[in-house]
C-alpha cells in the first residue's frame, strides 16, 4: 500500500527514537496511522517488552480513535507522534481544528459517542492544547 507519509526519528530514550508521521487527513489514513503505530510498538518491544499484553492493544485502539476523530471532525492534515517514556508511551495527535474534543452520549445503535470515553479510560493522562493552527491531544499510556 502506498502512503504519503514517512517516519522521522530522533533519539529519545536509549536506542528508541520518537516517531512522527504526517497524513493528508483522509479516511484510509486511520489505518495508516494504526499500522505505523504497530511498527513503532514492534520496535519498542525489542527494547522494552510491554508489562502487560493488553497495553499493546490499548495503544493501537487509542491511536485509531484519535486519528478517526481527527479525520471526521478536522479538515486537512493530521500528524501523530509516538515516543517511549520511562513507564509507557506518549502519543500526540495533531489536527487542524482548534475545537477541543468533548464527550458525547453513547448511542447503542452504533452511531458513536464512546471514543472520547475510551481514551480517558485507557490513558493515564489526557490533555488538549489548542492554538490558531489546531490542537494537539497528548495522551500517556502504560507499556
Amino acid at each position: 500500500m502506498a502512503t504519503d507519509h514517512r517516519w522521522q526519528g530522533s533519539p529519545v530514550s536509549g536506542n528508541m527514537p520518537e516517531r512522527v508521521a504526517r497524513y493528508p487527513g483522509e479516511l484510509h489514513n486511520v489505518t495508516d496511522a494504526r499500522l505505523d503505530a504497530e511498527r513503532f510498538l514492534d520496535d519498542l518491544a525489542q527494547v522494552t517488552p510491554p508489562t502487560a499484553p493488553e497495553h499493546w492493544d490499548d495503544i493501537l485502539l487509542v491511536v485509531t480513535e484519535l486519528t478517526a476523530n481527527a479525520v471526521q471532525y478536522a479538515p486537512g492534515p493530521i500528524e501523530i507522534r509516538l515516543r517511549p517514556t520511562f513507564d509507557g508511551v506518549h502519543l500526540v495527535v495533531h489536527d487542524t481544528s482548534s475545537t477541543p474534543p468533548a464527550p458525547r452520549p453513547f448511542h447503542r445503535d452504533g452511531s458513536g459517542g464512546v471514543g472520547w470515553h475510551l481514551v480517558h479510560a485507557l490513558c493515564s493522562q489526557v490533555s488538549v492544547v489548542t492554538n490558531d493552527a489546531g490542537k494537539d491531544i497528548h495522551v500517556f499510556l502504560p507499556w
